[in-house]
């Protein structure tokens, strides 16, 4: 498993302390994960729209290169967030079909920005769901390493949150907890 990390924080907005904290919780949650690499991209995270969109691309571009995969992971089209609207328009030019070894491509809820979508048309309608029963206890537990990300309840993105929206999607398809996502592109 690889991880590209598009858009970092960084100085003014973000204190030196916290961007140091947020590195290290990432290095813990992905040894965590068991990811083998994570590509740094260092655009600046809230600028995104600020820089040309190819540059975007061939950066994206170059992971896929590099690893191969077969399928990729993505946020939604339609999220709130600007930055995770961008990152999947550039992510979809960067896995073509024809150019590249991609044959999955699919979106991811983030907590407080996906959920958060004002309209029908761009709205997070899963088509495929996981069931992370049994791994639930130990994704919150990687989550609580994110105590940069980690706010207080009622916030999407508590501990109790992400536990009750797993279960939800868990009820959705008849299972203790489950991970919702969107399948955009599945070539088999």
């Amino acid at each position: 498993m690889f991880l590209c990390v598009v858009t970092m924080i960084c100085p003014p907005e973000w204190e030196e302390e916290t961007i140091k904290r947020r590195e290290e919780e990432m290095g813990k949650a992905a040894k965590l994960l068991g990811i083998k690499k994570t590509f740094f991209l260092g655009f600046q995270s809230t600028k995104l729209d600020t820089v040309p969109h190819n540059e975007i691309i061939k950066k994206i571009a170059a992971c896929v290169k590099q690893v191969k995969p077969e399928s990729v992971f993505v946020s939604h089209w339609g999220d709130l967030h600007n930055d995770h609207k961008l990152v999947f328009d550039a992510a979809m030019v960067a896995t073509r079909p024809f150019t590249t070894s991609v044959k999955k491509v699919i979106c991811y809820e983030i907590p407080s920005s996906t959920n958060l979508v004002p309209n029908k048309e761009t709205a997070f309608l899963p088509n495929v769901f996981v069931d992370i029963s049994d791994f639930l206890e130990k994704k919150l537990e990687i989550m609580e390493v994110y105590q940069t990300e980690i706010r207080k309840h009622p916030h999407p993105r508590s501990i109790d949150a992400l536990k009750a929206h797993a279960e939800k999607r868990g009820n959705e398809i008849g299972v203790n907890a489950a991970e919702a996502f969107v399948l955009v592109r599945d070539i088999t």
